[in-house]
């Protein structure tokens, strides 16, 4: 996927990474946007994503996460014709405001909406922008 992005967008940097460990100094970036990024990531390893994410930003750089809203669990076997093993997590935005005040970030806002009927999944979303301290 990232050799797709870098051929149909030359002039870009892409970096493919770990959130549980990024190959990037302290402090090293202003801002991060991680739409639907949490959602494949398993529970309880969420705290310790977001902690690292905290890691990477200078202070008062902010964090832009969405997600699905919601509580449960959606396994995948097959995605686009492709055979998959995915798991989309939802999640409560108290749940992850949470997450996000443990990892050191202060919550400056959190928005949801309605998906976009017949484009996205019928799902609710949240966005939270967070800010490190």
């Amino acid at each position: 996927m990232v050799e797709q992005a870098r051929k149909l967008n030359p002039g870009i940097k892409f970096q493919q990474g770990d959130m549980l460990k990024l190959d990037v100094e302290d402090e090293a970036w202003g801002a991060i946007a991680a739409f639907y990024s949490i959602i494949n990531i398993p529970r309880d390893d969420v705290l310790p994503a977001l902690s690292e994410l905290n890691r990477v930003l200078r202070t008062g750089g902010l964090l832009l996460l969405a997600f699905h809203l919601g509580e449960e669990t959606i396994h995948m076997e097959e995605w686009w014709g492709e055979d998959v093993s995915l798991d989309f997590n939802f999640f409560r935005p108290e749940e992850v405001e949470g997450y996000l005040k443990t990892a050191g970030f202060v919550v400056k806002e959190v928005i949801e909406r309605e998906p976009y009927e017949g484009v996205e999944y019928p799902s609710r979303r949240a966005y939270i922008i967070g800010q490190k301290e």
